[in-house]
């Protein structure tokens, strides 16, 4: 199996995982769901997933692949993010800790190493920290505006 396809099955355990261990059946729908997911590498909008979910299971209703999106959220196995066209979900890098670079156009992710927590100052001492994100919001080489990309070679 390459490394790809053990990343992507990983990701389909560690959700299934969640749901269990939450006490949900794990049906057809559901592990539908979680590959989904392991397989995207972008983001998804609640719309995407219905559009993906409806084919298979005709049945499935927007309002419960929304509240699913949301539980999963919660659970910690998918990330949410407001873009320009509203609130879209990923699978939660589960490999190590990084945060991610996203472009506000095409929606690629890019990871970095770089954490800034450990660049704070002065947190209040009462305060207990149990996760944290950082991304940062631009445009990748391939969707910067053209004024950009020229102002930017001529400073090279």
């Amino acid at each position: 199996m390459g490394n790809h396809e053990h990343e992507v099955q990983s990701t389909v355990q560690d959700i299934l995982k969640a749901m269990s261990a939450k006490g949900w059946r794990i049906t057809d729908q559901r592990k539908s769901l979680a590959a989904l997911f392991a397989e995207t590498t972008g983001y998804l909008s609640p719309k995407d997933v219905y559009d993906y979910m409806k084919q298979p299971y005709p049945g499935v209703s927007f309002d419960t692949v929304y509240r699913n999106l949301r539980l999963l959220s919660e659970m910690g196995v998918l990330e949410q993010i407001y873009l320009n066209d509203g609130l879209k979900f990923r699978a939660r890098c589960q490999s190590h800790h990084h945060h991610h670079l996203i472009c506000m156009n095409c929606e690629k992710t890019v990871p970095f190493e770089f954490c800034p927590m450990k660049q704070i100052d002065n947190l209040p001492s009462d305060f207990q920290i149990v996760n944290h994100r950082f991304e940062i919001l631009g445009y990748c080489g391939d969707c910067a505006p053209a004024e950009s990309r020229e102002a930017e070679t001529e400073k090279h």
